[in-house]
């Protein structure tokens, strides 16, 4: 990859251009836009919650979970730390301070569904095949630290089962039916990516569920951690991500 390909990969804004340019996947895209103040007061008065994040960064790292009360107010949480303001304006002067100079994005806020009043959402792992075809070989869930608004394993989420966070929402069924939802969008994304980064030959693909179950992309990762499904008791997903991937590192 040149530098400027390592430049856009590690922008969120980027990739999801990329992305909007297929219309089988322009439907799980929440609406994302740049942070200003005019897009930060219409899309927290038209959505009630939202997340304003990097547009580069890692880990789930500079965060922010923002919601508009039901009757007034306005409040925002990063990390463990939630602060309240009555007025628009206070709320917007304090994140505008937070943020500073870097670049950062206003994005719709997904519900994500819970397991034991905790959010999760869903790593499904896409890689190129041997024979070249792009396969998921790997999907599981990231449930979040009980006190944070992120799922990474690096602030404190937990690798669980698929099947474990969503036996209690769905049948049996059911379940098979989304899982293949999921990998088959999963595989759709990587295709799309692939047109602007040809020699890549893995991506990870965070997908959260909202509460009618809905898949939503929440971020398109180039250099995806394969050893979370160590953390899987089965070992045979991770099995086969880790050939998969020794077949994308030879030259």
């Amino acid at each position: 990859m040149t530098a400027k390909q390592v430049q856009s990969g590690q922008s969120k804004w980027y990739k999801t251009q990329l992305l909007l340019k297929n219309q089988t996947i322009t439907p799980f895209i929440p609406d994302t836009r740049r942070f200003n103040r005019r897009n930060l007061e219409q899309m927290i008065h038209s959505y009630g919650m939202i997340y304003v994040k990097p547009e580069r960064g890692t880990y789930g790292n500079g965060v922010i979970r923002a919601e508009r009360g039901e009757r007034q107010g306005y409040t925002y949480q990063y990390e463990e730390t939630r602060r309240h303001f009555d007025t628009f304006e206070a709320f917007h002067k304090s994140l505008a301070k937070k943020i500073g100079r870097r670049s950062y994005l206003v994005q719709k806020g997904i519900h994500l569904l819970k397991q034991g009043g905790r959010r999760f959402d869903i790593r499904v792992m896409v890689q190129l095949s041997p024979k070249g075809v792009w396969e998921a070989t790997g999907i599981i869930g990231r449930l979040g630290h009980p006190r944070k608004i992120v799922t990474n394993y690096h602030s404190g989420g937990k690798p669980t089962a698929v099947d474990q966070l969503l036996s209690t929402h769905l049948s049996a069924h059911q379940l098979v039916q989304l899982k293949g939802e999921l990998n088959r969008l999963g595989t759709r994304i990587a295709v799309q990516m692939q047109k602007t980064y040809p020699r890549h030959r893995q991506f990870g693909v965070d997908i959260g569920l909202d509460r009618t179950l809905k898949p939503w992309i929440i971020e398109v990762n180039m250099n995806p951690d394969p050893y979370i499904f160590n953390q899987l008791k089965d070992k045979s997903m991770y099995r086969r991500v880790m050939r998969y991937r020794r077949f994308s590192l030879k030259p």
